[in-house]
């Protein structure tokens, strides 16, 4: 009787991800591959606290994935980091290793190949709306590539924008916007980021970390406007492939 392969596991943290992309993602890359004993789950913790649990009753996990709103707080979960992830200072990959956890950041990846079609010459500033954990790899981009950039928040630091700042001065300057907040994100398909839309111009780029729906209310202002726009789901594909082949290594 041939022996019963070993189960392996991978999954996603986040909360509220009953909508999330990588179930679906791996689960049908793994039909494709016929890993039958390849399982994708998400894991919807109201806590990062739960973590804890998770990790010492499912001794069967290989890798997980991390999202809103825990890419910062998995950190002190994690035996090392990778040195990108430790630049960004965010995980969204998590490696399981015979030595403990290691975290890494494929957004980055996914995010800066996702965007270079887009960028063109005057592309030269960039606000980033949000300040969670994808507006940290977010930034690392745009640093690597030479491209400064805002953040802009609610309840912005000193280094930051106030989205009442935003006019059609900064507007003018700043050609790249990059929604990395959740507004938007289906069901509350009408919301999005509060600013001036009617300053957008065929020069600006709208980047949309959002896939779901396809074209977010923020994509569709800029659309109306002219604008370059594009949404997260390339982003995703790339980082989702980024995190199988740290899971192979």
């Amino acid at each position: 009787m041939e022996k019963e392969k070993k189960k392996c596991r991978f999954g996603l943290i986040g909360k509220n991800i009953s909508y999330s992309f990588s179930r679906g993602y791996f689960t049908k890359k793994f039909a494709g591959l016929s890993l039958d004993n390849y399982s994708y789950e998400n894991f919807d913790l109201q806590h990062i606290a739960e973590l804890e649990t998770i990790l010492s009753e499912n001794n069967d996990i290989k890798g997980l994935n991390v999202t809103i709103p825990y890419k910062q707080d998995v950190i002190p979960f994690m035996t090392e980091l990778d040195i990108e992830a430790e630049k960004i200072g965010a995980v969204n990959t998590i490696k399981f290793t015979k030595t403990g956890l290691k975290g890494y950041n494929t957004d980055a990846y996914g995010f800066q190949q996702s965007i270079a079609h887009f960028l063109q010459k005057h592309h030269t500033k960039a606000l980033i709306l949000g300040t969670g954990g994808a507006s940290k790899a977010v930034a690392y981009v745009f640093e690597t590539l030479g491209i400064a950039h805002k953040l802009v928040s609610r309840s912005p630091d000193k280094n930051q924008l106030s989205y009442k700042n935003i006019d059609n001065e900064v507007l003018s300057e700043y050609l790249i916007l990059v929604n990395c907040t959740p507004l938007g994100t289906y069901p509350n398909i009408e919301q999005k980021p509060a600013i001036p839309y009617q300053h957008i111009t065929e020069k600006h780029l709208l980047f949309d970390l959002i896939y779901n729906p396809e074209k977010t209310a923020f994509l569709q202002e800029g659309e109306t406007q002219g604008a370059a726009i594009c949404n997260g789901h390339r982003m995703l594909e790339l980082q989702a492939e980024k995190a199988w082949s740290i899971w192979n290594i």
